[in-house]
């Protein structure tokens, strides 16, 4: 139970001018020996104003990011207005080389009314692939998907994406969806990837669903003869191929803003996303690094960097601190 200070005052006087000892006065009063001598001290210290409760939060938070640094994260986010808080505080903190935590960002922009609701329903797998991969090329995902350019009719994209990094290897923009178009954007991704000339142990696993391009003979003699196994996830089951599944849904919510009249137009746009998701998006997945830094083995040293720049960051605030309180 909190008492105000009048009340506080009084119970030491009534101590003070009871006949009784202190003992006995405080049982009656039902106040704690403990309590009532801390009171005690402050009173003798300060006097009654000493007795007011003070408040629980610190006048001045030692971590608190300063006005300055407000302004920039302020103004990187009106400049870069497609970032979420997550991707803000991660691009802040590599550009700028000073630690600002997602919640931080999210905080600010709020009080700026600078958070907008997405524009999408976003879809997470149930399921994970029982057998994760450890290294990049150790299993590929492929499937196509469909865009429709006016005037012209339907086109299909077909992927090959890295398991472990979520990199996007190579990618074809076909008329049909048969084999041959498969084989030639797995062409493609060997050859991007080194795996066509590397004397490697074990060549890329690939993974995709039961389409019939997928499951036709003539494709499994090219897998065959290029020292490759093949995969397939169940049937009416895409969460097997979640991640390639979440790439096309994370390429749509962006390409279909717009309508497209020529293959040559849809086809520039698609190779700018790529060339974005590949090495400018952070992916909450890979701990904040994009699928090229994930993939070309640069993960490991980026997130090092950052604990430096956080440690450094939060000893310069402490710093700064205990100058302001000095």
């Amino acid at each position: 139970m909190r008492y105000p200070a009048a009340e506080k005052l009084e119970i030491i006087r009534i101590v003070e001018q009871s006949h009784l000892p202190t003992k006995r006065t405080l049982e009656q009063l039902g106040i704690a020996r403990r309590t009532f001598y801390r009171w005690y001290d402050l009173y003798l210290a300060g006097g009654p104003e000493a007795l007011e409760d003070r408040p629980s939060a610190p006048g001045r938070v030692w971590n608190r990011i300063p006005t300055a640094i407000h302004d920039q994260i302020i103004e990187m986010a009106l400049e870069q207005s497609e970032l979420s808080p997550r991707e803000l505080a991660v691009r802040f903190t590599d550009e700028k080389r000073y630690f600002v935590s997602e919640a931080s960002v999210y905080r600010l922009l709020k009080a700026h009314d600078l958070i907008t609701s997405p524009a999408f329903v976003v879809v997470k797998a149930a399921d994970e692939f029982k057998r994760k991969t450890s290294r990049p090329n150790e299993m590929w995902q492929t499937d196509f998907t469909y865009f429709k350019i006016i005037g012209w009719g339907w086109v299909y994209l077909s992927t090959v994406l890295d398991d472990y990094s979520r990199y996007i290897i190579s990618w074809k923009l076909c008329t049909t969806m048969r084999a041959e178009d498969v084989t030639d954007t797995l062409e493609l991704a060997l050859c991007a990837s080194g795996c066509d000339q590397a004397h490697a142990r074990h060549k890329p696993r690939l993974l995709s669903d039961n389409g019939p391009s997928y499951i036709a003979g003539e494709l499994a003699e090219w897998i065959e003869a290029q020292g490759m196994s093949h995969v397939r996830g169940a049937p009416l089951h895409p969460q097997t191929q979640g991640k390639i599944e979440r790439w096309h849904q994370t390429l749509k919510n962006r390409i279909l803003l717009e309508n497209y009249f020529l293959p040559g137009d849809l086809e520039a746009q698609i190779e700018a996303f790529v060339e974005h998701y590949n090495h400018r998006r952070y992916h909450e997945s890979l701990n904040n690094v994009t699928p090229a830094d994930a993939y070309f083995g640069k993960a490991d040293t980026i997130i090092k960097q950052r604990e430096r720049i956080k440690r450094r960051t939060i000893q310069h605030r402490r710093l700064q601190h205990r100058k302001l309180a000095a």
